[in-house]
């Protein structure tokens, strides 16, 4: 048996232990982040510079999405244009021009595929030229199949958005609140109060989500008297938040790491690390992160935590009990398997494509804080896992559940493991209190089918 397969199947593991296979990338396409970031930003279109296999690709991701008009175009590369035979800034100009006359979107977002890496073509340097000449903003995307995952594609888009924020002018007065002040210039309290949010520095959070649970999250942080600023990525492009030294920023998902860097580095804002607000665990968690920053003491939290635990309750007892093991797609598998572990689960082993242990360092020390709260093993996080050692160790341990990428699901099922794809979590609405039932339902629906199977007979 391999020395791989040996070491991470030992549960006896009381700290997080790391460990690399150096295994290929078996996940989506970054470019699909097109599926999801088209209808967040309602005043945007992408343009997907590609080949025709890119063109399929999407064309089959985006498929399912027939009853909304999509945003999103290809700009497909030829052999002429592969051997740059062709003018390239003509041609992308062509499109642009008749982009603007059909749909007049307030940016045009050019998305890089592997090809465009490949023959090294300029996007960057066509992008200024041909924004001036146009008059709308274009922003230069590098979302190819280079990255690690395919939610990184996001992670691109939104770092490339981050440098167009505006600049965030602190003058130390706030001339709005001034009409204000002046009808409440006799009522002191009063006006220490207006003065006080004048004076707290502006919160930024970052992330695509529907705008349902962009609300609820709005709705969290106003319950602890936290007001947001804005959001990166905005519901429109030109509500972009403004950026500088005296901004707070958060994310709300474990694979935004370059957009991170890009807002504290750039532009410099500071961040805060925060466990992500995935399950009523980490909601909490997260919020009581970001009242610690602003040194408010956190008002109902455990109570609220506490009833919707009590309402999954349900739930909770089909899974209790079980073992899930994650093979590694998306990115959010650590998140996922601490919400897990709360919920009862015994997680086996966490593959993950990529670890940033910096941006996620909040989330693993909560990781490892919930597993010693519910006295078990602490599971090894592996990245860039190696799928034949992984099989090997599927096979060993025979886990109730395998979280996979698509690829991989048929070929699992076919051998008698249950599987669920990754990919589901990923577009599934999983942030948030009101939300914790969704990932729940996510995790029973396989086990409840696999159990279906069994009881089925298949000779009458």
């Amino acid at each position: 048996m391999s020395q791989s397969i040996v070491s991470s199947t030992n549960l006896e593991t009381k700290s997080l232990v790391f460990e690399c296979e150096t295994g290929n990338y078996h996940t989506f396409c970054p470019i699909s982040c097109v599926s999801w970031l088209y209808q967040k930003i309602e005043d945007s279109f992408f343009l997907v510079i590609g080949t025709k296999t890119c063109g399929y690709f999407l064309q089959n991701a985006l498929g399912v999405m027939i009853f909304a008009e999509p945003r999103y175009a290809m700009a497909e590369l030829e052999e002429s244009d592969i051997s740059a035979q062709l003018n390239d800034y003509k041609e992308l100009k062509r499109l642009c021009l008749q982009i603007k006359q059909d749909r007049n979107p307030s940016v045009i977002v050019w998305i890089g595929t592997c090809t465009t890496e490949i023959i090294k073509m300029d996007l960057e340097g066509m992008a200024p030229r041909l924004e001036r000449e146009i008059g709308i903003p274009i922003v230069v995307a590098r979302a190819n199949g280079l990255d690690y995952a395919f939610t990184q594609g996001e992670d691109t888009v939104l770092s490339a958005m981050a440098q167009r924020c505006p600049e965030f002018q602190s003058n130390g007065e706030n001339t709005d609140l001034a009409p204000s002040l002046a009808v409440l210039e006799s009522t002191s309290e009063c006006k220490e109060q207006i003065l006080s949010k004048a004076n707290v520095d502006p919160l930024v959070l970052f992330g695509s989500v529907p705008n349902t649970v962009a609300t609820e999250l709005n709705l969290e942080l106003n319950r602890q008297g936290i007001e947001i600023s804005g959001w990166l990525p905005s519901q429109h492009y030109v509500n972009l938040p403004a950026l500088g030294k005296n901004v707070y920023v958060c994310g709300i998902n474990p694979f935004l790491s370059r957009t991170a860097t890009t807002l504290m580095r750039r532009r410099k804002c500071q961040l805060i690390g925060a466990p992500f607000p995935i399950g009523p665990d980490g909601t909490r968690a997260w919020i009581e992160k970001i009242c610690s920053i602003f040194n408010i003491v956190p008002q109902g939290l455990e109570e609220r935590e506490k009833k919707i635990w009590q309402s999954l309750e349900n739930d909770l007892q089909l899974i209790r009990g079980k073992s899930v093991f994650f093979m590694g797609d998306n990115l959010l598998e650590v998140s996922l398997a601490r919400f897990l572990i709360r919920c009862g689960m015994i997680v086996y082993e966490i593959g993950i494509p990529y670890m940033d242990r910096r941006f996620q360092a909040s989330e693993l020390e909560f990781l490892e804080k919930t597993c010693l709260e519910m006295n078990v093993p602490i599971p090894r996080i592996i990245e860039k896992p190696d799928n034949y050692y992984q099989i090997q160790r599927i096979r060993e341990l025979q886990p109730d559940l395998v979280i996979t990428g698509m690829a991989h699901a048929n070929p699992l099922e076919a051998r008698g493991i249950t599987t669920k794809w990754s990919v589901e979590f990923t577009f599934s609405q999983i942030h948030g209190f009101s939300n914790a039932r969704q990932i729940l339902d996510l995790v029973i629906r396989p086990l409840k089918r696999q159990k279906t199977l069994k009881n089925f007979n298949f000779t009458k």
